[in-house]
């Protein structure tokens, strides 16, 4: 009986798509537990890309049960996009994919309101994706969100569908100065989802609980990363739910005694989407090196990335948070262009302590990193499969991540490919 989670460890795009599907190989189930279509998943298979949103990385293997988690604010337009390009590419999800029936619905109002707002901050804005995830979790915690139960009781959907979009309108009329939402058409909408939806349907909780203590393999999926939890992570440069461990339990129902070991992901070096602060970040050169060695682009929005060196610090906080028990690092062999390489083993101007990742953003902006530097290897690590075969200066490196957050590192990723994985177990 196993349940893995894992983690972004950082602020997203840590690499974990590659990791589950990498892992799912050996599983039964892998089940997304938080975050919405504002997710993207890349996983390289034999020079194949293959992007994913709200789907789980392991509808890839096709012995794989896939499950989207009650956690998860789930929008039916992109889920069927979604499925539509996966059929494309001869990957069909019939019969091995399930939606929690408890899971939140995204409509068209959540995805207007989401991108008006966040334009209406201007100077402050957060930098979301649009996809209406925030304005969604919005009403799941103002308890006016409508789930995907409530699209088989035609009453009850109609009465909340309505007075939902009937607050929504006000906001759009009066404070966005734009047109109004017309029930009608959404009504409509929201009936022929239904249908469509109606065999994905299912009570994913007791599947996953009886999975669980029938001693299947599950794997737990997050979104984002731990920096972007909006309980933990640079309030408020975050997202709208807990990619953490916390996650992994509301979001699958399953108990926390369930999860046996948890894999913290994290990138030879970081980035982060959208706006924030980054003690790290690298804007000139560097930065712009790491990006287009990196291919530093956002899955979801196309975005460029911002990019700077690992932040132990970040690190430290994110492991203890989550009880981390092993590292994923990824992209190891993007650093193999670098004369030297750097790390930020400390704050300096951190009224928290130069260990202490602050809760503050306003701190963490002022913080500037005390940095250790190492030489780089400059050479290719893609066709390594063992941790010998690595360059002397590429394992000095990952001893040191291993050794600073008191954690092992047990993969290592060398390419975008699925196979380009170094085991350490």
């Amino acid at each position: 009986m196993s349940v893995t989670a894992i983690i972004g460890a950082q602020w997203g795009d840590e690499g974990k798509g590659k990791l589950v599907d990498s892992l799912s190989e050996n599983v039964d189930i892998v089940a997304r537990y938080q975050g919405g279509a504002n997710a993207g998943h890349t996983v390289h298979i034999k020079n194949k890309k293959f992007v994913l949103h709200l789907i789980p990385g392991g509808i890839l293997r096709p012995h794989v049960v896939s499950v989207i988690g009650n956690g998860v604010v789930f929008d039916p337009e992109a889920f069927f996009e979604e499925v539509k390009i996966l059929k494309e590419q001869n990957i069909f999800v019939s019969e091995r994919l399930f939606i929690s029936d408890r899971a939140h619905v995204i409509f068209p109002y959540h995805k207007l309101i989401d991108r008006l707002s966040d334009k209406h901050l201007k100077n402050n804005k957060i930098g979301t994706t649009g996809r209406g995830i925030g304005p969604a979790y919005v009403d799941k915690f103002n308890r006016s969100g409508i789930r995907l139960i409530d699209l088989y009781n035609p009453d009850h959907l109609k009465s909340r569908l309505r007075k939902n979009i009937n607050q929504a309108n006000k906001l759009l009329i009066e404070v966005y100065h734009e047109k109004p939402l017309v029930f009608e058409t959404e009504w409509e909408t929201a009936q022929k989802n239904a249908e469509r939806l109606h065999p994905f349907i299912k009570d994913t909780t007791s599947f996953l609980i009886d999975a669980w203590k029938d001693g299947k393999s599950i794997l737990l999926e997050g979104a984002q990363g731990s920096l972007l939890d909006v309980d933990f992570g640079s309030y408020p440069y975050v997202t709208s739910s807990n990619p953490s461990i916390g996650g992994a339990v509301t979001g699958t129902g399953l108990p926390p005694q369930a999860i046996t070991h948890t894999i913290g992901v994290i990138k030879a070096y970081m980035t982060r989407v959208g706006e924030g602060p980054f003690p790290t970040e690298e804007s000139l050169t560097l930065g712009e090196n790491l990006r287009s060695v990196g291919n530093e682009y956002g899955a979801t929005t196309g975005r460029p990335r911002r990019c700077g060196w690992l932040d132990i610090v970040a690190a430290k906080h994110v492991i203890r948070l989550n009880g981390i028990s092993s590292l994923a690092v990824t992209k190891l062999d993007v650093l193999s262009d670098f004369d030297e390489i750097r790390v930020c083993t400390a704050y300096k101007n951190s009224s928290s302590g130069s260990d202490n990742f602050p809760a503050d953003s306003q701190l963490l902006e002022k913080c500037r990193p005390v940095w250790e530097t190492f030489p780089g290897w400059k050479s290719a690590i893609n066709m390594c499969t063992r941790f010998e075969q690595l360059p002397d200066e590429a394992r000095k490196y990952i001893s040191f991540i291993e050794n600073t957050c008191d954690t092992p590192v047990t993969y290592i990723s060398v390419g975008v490919e699925r196979n380009q994985l170094i085991r350490r177990i």
